[in-house]
């Protein structure tokens, strides 16, 4: 299901990386947002193998982290 080549690593590393903080953050804070924007980032590596797909997603999911702020 997950296919290991070095794209795929660095970014499920990276975005893994952001929704853990992320996650850390709302839970923290008490934000709902963040917790699931955080969750997000942190799960959807697993499922999607295409790289500019996994790029798209995060760059998404990282930039919503940002506009979605109470």
């Amino acid at each position: 299901m997950f296919d290991f080549n070095m794209p795929n690593l660095i970014a499920g590393l990276v975005f893994g990386s952001i929704g853990s903080v992320a996650f850390m953050y709302g839970k923290r804070m008490h934000l709902w947002k963040p917790i699931f924007c955080g969750l997000a980032l942190m799960v959807y590596p697993y499922f999607v193998e295409n790289i500019l797909l996994l790029f798209g997603i995060g760059g998404l999911g990282t930039a919503a982290l940002f506009f979605l702020r109470d």
